[in-house]
């Protein structure tokens, strides 16, 4: 397989991803400006490799459940969820709303889990698959708050601050607010996105970092969001004040699971010398 094709393929497992009743050839083929025939072996590749099927009744083609499977054993092998979920639950519990974690991967953020709060009323659910737009959501200025600025601006640069359907009315539009929005940040301890990524709510976010100490590096953020006719100006101090205690918290156990991975690291290299010196002997 050519790098064009993979970065085909790739094109049309994103494309997949938000159509959860698939599409047909065709209609694939001209999202992608592909020929049909090219789809088509590619999509005749997906399916041998099971993240593709096809609906043999309507004649589309859709992702299967391969994807998730391998992003959830992606996940268990580095023990995200498991060691943040109950700071998360408690976050959840102690401010009535939705709340997430996000981990820094490469140049951006990735939500890895999530907690619901809110037992009655309005209940804001987002999509846990979409994209952290880091200019316009809390989770992203508070990461981007804690980078040196030539960093930060060369991130959001290389995103593009182009509008996407959904965006509040308050949304970012250019470098200069952004700069005024991360040095309130810095200033007042948590970040603030009041309509800007979605119409009628407002998040609050801390950054966290993978131990304790001031200087370790941060490694993801922690948020709570909600209808903006719930969460109010009166609630942000109390409810950044139960952000930055779940961030020591998680903090804490991230310094465990760091112990842990290493000891396995460590317990598997042994076995793997052992194993090697018997092999010698023999």
């Amino acid at each position: 397989m050519t790098v064009a094709a993979v970065d085909r393929a790739l094109n049309i497992i994103e494309v997949l991803a938000g159509e959860p009743d698939g599409l047909e050839l065709g209609m694939m083929a001209e999202r992608l400006s592909l020929p049909l025939s090219a789809t088509h072996r590619l999509l005749a590749t997906l399916m041998d490799h099971h993240f593709v099927q096809r609906d043999t009744h309507t004649n589309t083609f859709s992702l299967t459940l391969r994807m998730a499977q391998l992003a959830f054993r992606n996940m268990d092998c580095r023990q995200l969820p498991d060691v943040v979920q109950n700071a998360l639950n408690r976050l959840a519990m102690a401010t009535g709303e939705y709340c997430r974690l996000a981990v820094v991967e490469a140049d951006t953020l990735v939500w890895i889990a999530r907690a619901q709060g809110a037992t009655a009323g309005l209940r804001y659910e987002p999509d846990m698959g979409a994209d952290v737009v880091l200019h316009t959501t809390a989770t992203g200025k508070a990461w981007l708050a804690t980078l040196p600025e030539h960093e930060a601006m060369r991130i959001v640069f290389a995103a593009g601050f182009n509008e996407r359907p959904g965006f509040g009315p308050n949304a970012i539009r250019d470098i200069d607010t952004l700069r005024v929005h991360l040095d309130h940040v810095r200033k007042r301890g948590y970040a603030l996105a009041v309509e800007e990524g979605e119409v009628g709510t407002v998040a609050l976010a801390v950054p966290f970092r993978s131990r304790p100490e001031p200087e370790a590096p941060v490694v993801g953020t922690l948020s709570v969001a909600g209808p903006i006719a719930r969460i109010q100006p009166g609630r942000y101090a109390d409810i950044a004040a139960h952000l930055h205690e779940a961030s020591r918290n998680v903090a804490e156990v991230w310094t465990l699971r760091n112990r842990q991975s290493n000891r396995m690291i460590t317990v598997g290299a042994g076995s793997d010398a052992h194993q090697s010196n018997r092999l010698g002997a023999v």
